[in-house]
């Protein structure tokens, strides 16, 4: 949940005196979200009191944060340790994560034509960190946005998971992005035969949605905590992650193009991805993702999903 500052709280609000009396001290409300609102306790744990019922998957997802924070990183990502109902309200006890994020989302703020080294250090840290994690049972459980089933069900590969995913989101409102996108059909199908082209890889944790407010630095720059899972994760392919971060890392600036190319060209060289592997990612997550905010080019995350299939290589080859 993103967390929105908020003013002092002073003991008149109920749950602030309810984890005074506890026994945590210096108990602090640090923000509010659509989820709920989020309380510091100290000793590094946060407890958020949910406005209304959690995710249908909740279970899955504190399982999937268990996993990940077993193996160690050089960043924190979210964990949860208890979970209480107090008269019919969900308590969860979370870390709480350190740093401040990376920078804001481009979708409010201009980035500059030159990528800052310190900020490529870092997501190179967190690509690498996220690879080192083994895909797990209940990551392929998880079922992406906007889709009704686990992505890995009925499958072995990634790679196939991905080929169906792709058919079932144009199945789901292709028509409306075909208007946008031109021999739409037949990109799906070279979208499709792409994916089931590639060659098996590591299966490994996957966050799927690396914007900059996600990944928080500290004073030095360095990465300390990675949040907000949960939009695309899942179990797959490292070179995926890579492809969809250098995608969306500069979703709407001036410079957007740019900065896909270059960092597309970064990974696959720093990582070891081949470039045709990452452009035929990038097809899959415009594909799978263009109709989760709306369908018509007055949205702009459907407008960014049919520029980049008309300009994607693969797609449009």
């Amino acid at each position: 949940m993103d967390h929105v500052p908020d003013a002092e709280v002073s003991l008149s609000d109920p749950w602030h005196a309810y984890f005074v009396n506890r026994g945590h001290t210096g108990v602090r409300r640090i923000g509010a979200g659509v989820e709920g609102v989020v309380y510091g306790l100290g000793e590094g744990r946060v407890a958020k009191v949910w406005s209304g019922r959690p995710p249908a998957d909740f279970d899955l997802t504190r399982r999937v944060y268990a996993d990940i924070a077993r193996h160690p990183l050089r960043f924190s990502t979210p964990e949860i340790f208890d979970v209480e109902d107090h008269e019919g309200v969900l308590v969860t006890y979370e870390r709480e994560l350190p740093g401040i994020s990376l920078r804001a989302d481009s979708a409010h703020v201009d980035y500059e034509r030159e990528l800052p080294t310190q900020h490529n250090e870092a997501l190179l840290t967190v690509l690498r960190g996220l690879a080192s994690v083994p895909g797990t049972e209940a990551m392929r459980q998880l079922s992406v946005q906007g889709d009704d089933r686990p992505l890995w069900r009925d499958h072995d590969r990634f790679q196939d998971a991905l080929a169906d995913l792709v058919a079932r989101a144009a199945a789901r409102h292709g028509t409306a992005l075909a208007l946008y996108v031109p021999d739409f059909g037949a990109g799906v199908e070279r979208t499709q035969k792409a994916l089931r082209s590639l060659p098996d890889a590591p299966v490994t944790a996957i966050h799927g949605d690396l914007v900059p407010p996600n990944i928080h630095i500290d004073a030095a720059g360095q990465p300390v905590a990675v949040l907000d899972f949960g939009f695309y994760t899942t179990a797959g392919d490292p070179a995926f992650e890579a492809a969809v971060t250098a995608a969306i890392w500069d979703m709407y600036g001036p410079h957007a193009e740019e900065h896909t190319a270059e960092l597309t060209r970064l990974f696959a060289h720093e990582l070891g991805y081949a470039p045709a592997t990452l452009t035929a990612y990038q097809a899959a997550y415009a594909l799978t993702t263009y109709d989760l905010f709306g369908m018509d080019d007055s949205d702009g995350h459907f407008r960014w999903c049919a520029r980049k299939l008309r300009r994607n290589a693969v797609f449009s080859a």
